[in-house]
C-alpha cells in the first residue's frame, strides 16, 4: 500500500470518527465524555463544529483517534473469554473509567 493510499484511508476514519463523536456529543454529552474519554470543553467544542470545519480536520495525515488501552494488563483482561458478557462488560466500564480523561489545552 503507498503513502497516499494509507493517507486517504487515515482521512477516512478521522472523518468517520469525528462524525461519530460528535453526533454522540450532541444526543448526550455525559455518555459521550465517558465513552470518548473526554473533557467537558473538548466536547463542547467538538459539538458546535461545523461539517466543513469537521471535514477540514479530518483531512490530517494523523489520527485524530488514540487507543485507550495503554498497558498489556488491561487489555489483556478486556480480550480473556468470558462466559459472562455482562460481567466482561462491566468490567470494561470500570477500566476504562479509571482512566485520566483528556483536557482540552
Amino acid at each position: 500500500m503507498n503513502e497516499t493510499a494509507t493517507t486517504n484511508e487515515i482521512g477516512d476514519l478521522n472523518l468517520a470518527y469525528l462524525l461519530l463523536a460528535q453526533r454522540l456529543v450532541r444526543e448526550d454529552v455525559a455518555t459521550a465524555m465517558f465513552r470518548l474519554g473526554m473533557s467537558r470543553e473538548l466536547a463542547d467544542l467538538l459539538g458546535n463544529l461545523s461539517l466543513s470545519q469537521i471535514v477540514k480536520l479530518s483531512n490530517s495525515s494523523l489520527l485524530l483517534c488514540r487507543f485507550r488501552f495503554d498497558d498489556h494488563p488491561i487489555l489483556s483482561a478486556l480480550t480473556h473469554d468470558s462466559k459472562n458478557l455482562a460481567l466482561q462488560q462491566a468490567h470494561t466500564a470500570i477500566l476504562l473509567s479509571g482512566q485520566q480523561i483528556e483536557v482540552a489545552a
